[in-house]
């Protein structure tokens, strides 16, 4: 009689309940959004060399399998880590005093145009070396590590010149290495204008394509390209040209687009087979079908769009009639969002503009991957993805986004390994 072979996993995971973010759990049709989280209930879950090699009922686990440690989830809920597809973690100084000019009614572009807004982080940022850059961002991170955040973006754009872009993203390499979470680093030249090239965008485009990118790909710093198409950044002519550059080297592309107003942003980095276009109030109807038919992910940042009060929601009802997908990010950074939690932005997106709390956890799971060009790796409970997992005390996986403060995960673990949890 021929008997299966023995299998041994490292880790297995039992008494939980699994939300896996993969429509297949339940047979749904819909490419974006699980009602029902994909749930498995009364599962299991096995991690073997940093990946998920077993999933399912704990019913069905097969009866050949063991594993070197066992863990009861108490049957709690297990989801995939958090993914925080859109941040500017890494700055100098802060802007509170622009925050009290806001309050008192100048508007950012004014503020930005006066030299303040970007600008004002790039002089701060150009003064912080790399040690001081890490030391100051390391809070940040570890406020959205403590809430089960395990993948992560971060864009540089607050140097602005060659020596102090390098600087950004070697701290946004040294933080990924010390908390070994999955990060994907952004260039963002293409921010805004340095005080050098105030009167001359093409010029400091020229630098960007000429030097600066190239030399920062060259030192392998930089995984994907972005930019700030905005009528008080760089128009889509200068974009084309950063993102052909992009292109050359082999580097997907992303671009801040139709935040403050309609440029065709969405549009330009869709025809790039863009990873995402991001912001996205001012959104059209070209922009929509553009990016539908590129497959490139709309990344909406509830964050900024509460602390600048913005009035004019981005129009989530048409790109989810569209199937486009639908991430969040928490947009972190020191002028539009400087809020270092990815569950508010999940409650902002429930109560600012009427998602639920199944597609706004999806936008922070599977989407969030997509956005990052991470959909093989992370972002659902599936075989062979990274054994990034978050057990969280929930009656359901809704109180995430229903309820802010209060709620922090159990166990967390990143590719297969135990991390300290925060209290």
């Amino acid at each position: 009689m021929n008997r299966a072979a023995p299998v041994r996993w490292d880790r297995l995971i039992r008494n939980v309940h699994l939300a896996t973010f993969e429509p297949a759990q339940h047979g749904s049709q819909d490419p974006q959004f699980d009602p029902d989280y994909g749930v498995v209930r009364d599962g299991a879950i096995a991690i073997a060399g940093g990946r998920i090699a077993w999933l399912g009922a704990e019913a069905q686990l097969p009866p050949n399998a063991s594993a070197a440690e066992e863990v009861d989830g108490q049957g709690q809920w297990l989801l995939p880590g958090l993914i925080d597809c859109h941040t500017h973690l890494v700055f100098g100084g802060n802007r509170a005093e622009e925050f009290e000019q806001r309050l008192q009614g100048v508007s950012y572009a004014d503020i930005a145009r006066a030299g303040g807004g970007i600008n004002s982080t790039v002089r701060a940022t150009r003064a912080t070396g790399v040690d001081a850059l890490v030391a100051q961002a390391r809070p940040r991170l570890q406020a959205l590590l403590a809430e089960g955040v395990t993948g992560i973006e971060i864009k540089s754009g607050y140097g602005l010149d060659l020596a102090s872009e390098r600087q950004m993203l070697q701290a946004a390499s040294r933080l990924g290495a010390e908390f070994g979470i999955k990060l994907q680093r952004t260039f963002l030249g293409a921010h805004a204008l340095p005080p050098q090239y105030q009167d001359n965008a093409d010029g400091y485009v020229d630098e960007l394509c000429q030097t600066m990118l190239p030399s920062l790909a060259a030192e392998g710093l930089v995984d994907a390209v972005d930019g700030f198409c905005e009528s008080i950044a760089f128009s889509t002519a200068q974009m084309e040209r950063v993102f052909a550059c992009a292109n050359a080297l082999g580097l997907p592309v992303k671009l801040h687009a139709e935040q403050l107003t309609n440029q065709g942003g969405a549009a330009l980095v869709a025809r790039h087979g863009g990873l995402s276009a991001d912001h996205l109030e001012y959104l059209d109807a070209a922009g929509i079908a553009a990016m539908a038919a590129a497959g490139t992910t709309a990344v909406l940042l509830p964050g900024a769009y509460y602390f600048l009060r913005e009035t004019k929601q981005p129009p989530l009802q048409a790109l989810q009639q569209a199937g486009v997908p639908i991430a969040l990010a928490s947009d972190a950074n020191p002028g539009s969002s400087p809020l270092f939690s990815l569950q508010l932005m999940l409650n902002f997106a429930c109560t600012l503009w009427g998602m639920t709390p199944a597609q706004a956890l999806t936008a922070v799971t599977r989407n969030g991957a997509l956005a990052l060009g991470w959909q093989d790796h992370c972002g659902t409970l599936a075989r062979g993805k990274r054994a990034d997992l978050v057990l969280w005390p929930l009656q359901t996986p809704a109180e995430l986004a229903y309820q802010f403060g209060g709620i922090r995960p159990s166990q967390i673990w990143i590719e297969g390994q135990p991390q300290q949890v925060q209290s």
